[in-house]
């Protein structure tokens, strides 16, 4: 019988653990320093700390932090940027979904919409639904940079967060990774109400940053521009270094905690490959659910129980269209959508973005009638310059002429918010 000597087993042994360290999958951090080159983000100059630039504060956090995790032999660390440059969001997101990266962190400072230095303290987000007005206040200036760089209005711009098809393919595309956005967020905030900050806690918000990574996602506001002792703390080399030893904590707390979840992250076999990340189409898509000489208002049983409907109205006839997406997998859920709820002879259109009637234009019908309205009506008081035709023994008073699809429904929702309800688009081919 062979008997193996010492230096054989210890050669296996060399070769199975050397095996075994290779086969460890490290724990892939992107780190996205906000802003940057011509995109300072929020600043504000004070007499003795000088400007403090959002740019070059996250900057700052972000180069410390990935210090700390450099030495951990653990964990790998891609930046977006290392430098005072500007990376669109589409690169930062390409970066992280490339890299199949298990965790994105965005670091920013934040500002309150006016010069007020009241608000102050730390805060999370993570990508979901709006949660109250202020948190849009956050997402208008987190999401503005859209308008910096062209590849980013390309992909961004039609992306209407309000939306109730946005929020389907929100849901679809982010919902198996918040429950571990949260936990990291909730760490991070942990860490820092525990070093002494002011934490404002964890929220969820449309942000496009977010939105695009496909992996557990945050973004940090470490504190307010205009606050004065946020911007000395953030402004100072111990701010900042304690502000990234707070986030490389949760970051370490983190991964412990989906360690123990998933077990240890050993490659035993080649992984199967992802399935790329769904593309956004050039045209919105609308479903068509009926075309009709009746006009119907929302909630009527025509409609059948569906929301989000946009009447059209062309030549006499009202084209009722239902949701709008730019995305094929919830075009077609508004399609199934629209056919299980008994349309079914509809079907998709495209609609060009932004297009400019090459001829013609849109107005808004505001009302419909036998009678004419009278000179106290409220639709007169509220609106001037307001069109009255008569036909077939009907009244019909019209407002406004814009030349997009989009502007239209803009001026038709403006007409809402001053109580004017229940008006349809018209597009008139003259």
């Amino acid at each position: 019988m062979y008997k193996p000597n010492f230096k054989t087993i210890l050669a296996f042994l060399l070769i199975f653990f050397t095996s075994f360290t290779f086969a460890q999958k490290k724990f892939t951090v992107v780190l996205d320093a906000g802003h940057g080159g011509s995109d300072n983000g929020a600043n504000r100059n004070y007499s003795d700390l000088g400007l403090v630039q959002e740019k070059h504060v996250t900057l700052g956090i972000v180069l410390k932090l990935g210090a700390m995790l450099e030495k951990n032999k653990e964990f790998k660390v891609i930046y977006t940027r290392k430098i005072d440059e500007y990376p669109s969001l589409t690169d930062r997101t390409n970066t992280a979904n490339r890299s199949k990266a298990d965790l994105f962190i965005s670091v920013h400072v934040n500002s309150s919409p006016s010069r007020s230095a009241t608000a102050r303290g730390t805060e999370t987000f993570v990508q979901g639904p709006a949660q109250n007005r202020e948190n849009l206040e956050v997402a208008k200036q987190e999401n503005s940079v859209i308008y910096l760089d062209e590849k980013d209005k390309e992909t961004f711009a039609s992306y209407d967060a309000s939306s109730p098809e946005s929020l389907i393919a929100l849901k679809l595309q982010q919902s198996k990774y918040l429950e571990n956005s949260l936990i990291v967020g909730s760490f991070v905030e942990g860490n820092f109400e525990k070093s002494g900050r002011f934490s404002r806690g964890v929220k969820q918000e449309n942000l496009h940053i977010l939105r695009r990574s496909a992996m557990p996602s945050i973004l940090i506001e470490t504190g307010f521009v205009n606050n004065y002792e946020d911007a000395a703390f953030l402004n100072s080399e111990k701010g900042q270094m304690e502000t990234a030893e707070n986030i490389y904590k949760a970051i370490i707390d983190y991964k412990k905690a989906v360690d123990r979840k998933t077990g240890a992250q050993i490659v035993t076999k080649k992984p199967e490959p992802e399935k790329p990340a769904e593309v956004a189409l050039k045209n919105d898509f609308r479903i068509l659910l009926m075309t009709m000489p009746v006009k119907y208002n929302d909630g009527d049983p025509e409609l059948k129980g569906l929301n989000y409907i946009l009447p059209i109205k062309e030549n006499g006839l009202y084209k009722y269209y239902y949701g709008v997406t730019n995305m094929a997998s919830v075009k077609d859920i508004n399609l199934k959508t629209a056919k299980d709820a008994g349309f079914r002879n509809s079907y998709a259109v495209g609609f060009m973005p932004n297009q400019k009637l090459s001829i013609g234009y849109y107005n808004i019908e505001v009302y419909v009638g036998k009678d004419k309205l009278s000179a106290n009506s409220y639709i007169l008081q509220t609106l001037k310059d307001v069109d009255r035709n008569k036909s077939n023994g009907m009244f019909y008073y019209t407002y406004g002429k814009v030349y997009t699809l989009e502007d239209a429904v803009k001026l038709q929702k403006e007409l809402e918010d001053k109580g004017i309800k229940n008006t349809v688009i018209q597009k008139n081919f003259k």
